[in-house]
């Protein structure tokens, strides 16, 4: 009778055999889409779980053998996200057991994690709030002795146009000579009501739905903090999507947006600023992309911080 040891013995492995007329060593070999939760603390203490999608690579060097464990790579993956909360400690040593147990084959191993994690945020004015889904992606990697971890997200805010505001101002201006007799006198009750009727916004500048795109390097010893990650970008661009809103929030939003006219360029340099005064982060990369209302392409600037050997100067975008 076989027991369970025997027919495992018994079942073909081709992966093993090597074939002569196909050798060579492979930068990753893997997989990805692994779906799997995840447990994570955004910084406020509260570790949520999340459904994830998982990458998990080791390259080749052996260009002798045909191919990589990768069963083994999905249940080390499975047994160490499902039960541990996301830190840099867990991921190092996921990666590590990942090279030992393919300890003749790789010296290379990275991860890839993605998922979206909920954040209650307030309403501007009124006693409401609302959830935000932001989407995370952290990766790791491990070559030798060298651990590299970078999370990132993406803030959805609202920007608007200095130079198209400019241009409005000018015209309500034009109205405003129209409408009122420069050598009569102007009553402050006409004025009043001219600004609040239809003339008196004859022109409006435009905005549209931008997103910025935050790609960090934590510093060591440091935990994964999104949500001071989150209010830094958001409180340095000053109108961040919103959630739930009554009129007295609308109006704020439009004080707001009135109030932080932004070229692309100034967004980028906000967020810069924000995030290079914060030791916890060892190097960042800034994407901000304004989907234009005015033309069917979008305006897109750069930043980082600009350590040598971190983000800055990697290629054209």
């Amino acid at each position: 009778m076989y027991t369970d040891e025997n027919t495992a013995r018994l079942l073909p492995d081709v992966a093993v055999h090597a074939q002569p007329h196909l050798v060579g060593a492979l930068d990753w070999v893997g997989m990805n889409g692994i779906e799997v939760p995840v447990r994570f603390d955004a910084g406020d203490g509260d570790a949520q779980r999340a459904s994830a999608r998982v990458g998990a690579f080791v390259n080749l060097k052996r260009p002798d053998k045909r191919g990589i464990h990768m069963s083994r790579l999905y249940l080390l993956v499975e047994q160490a996200l499902s039960t541990q909360t996301l830190s840099a400690h867990s991921l190092h040593d996921l990666l590590r057991s990942f090279l030992e147990s393919h300890k003749d084959l790789s010296d290379r191993a990275c991860l890839s994690i993605r998922f979206e994690h909920l954040v209650r945020r307030p309403a501007l004015r009124s006693a409401n709030s609302g959830w935000r889904a932001y989407p995370v992606c952290i990766e790791a990697s491990l070559v030798g002795d060298e651990f590299l971890l970078e999370f990132g997200t993406e803030v959805v805010y609202s920007s608007t146009c200095p130079a198209s505001a400019a241009l409005s101002r000018q015209l309500i201006q034009d109205q405003f000579t129209k409408d009122f007799n420069p050598s009569a006198p102007i009553e402050h009750a006409a004025v009043i009501a001219w600004l609040g009727s239809e003339k008196g916004i004859v022109a409006t500048p435009h905005a549209q739905r931008s997103v910025a795109r935050l790609r960090v390097r934590i510093a060591k010893d440091a935990r994964f903090d999104l949500i001071n990650l989150i209010d830094q970008t958001e409180q340095a661009l000053g109108t961040p999507v919103q959630t739930a809103v009554k009129r007295e929030d609308e109006q704020a939003f439009a004080l707001a947006n009135g109030s932080n006219l932004m070229f692309c360029e100034d967004a980028a340099r906000r967020i810069q600023k924000a995030l290079d005064a914060d030791a916890n982060l060892s190097d960042f990369h800034v994407r901000v992309e304004h989907q234009e209302s005015l033309h069917p392409h979008d305006a897109v600037a750069y930043a980082s911080k600009g350590v040598v050997g971190g983000f800055a100067g990697k290629g054209c975008p």
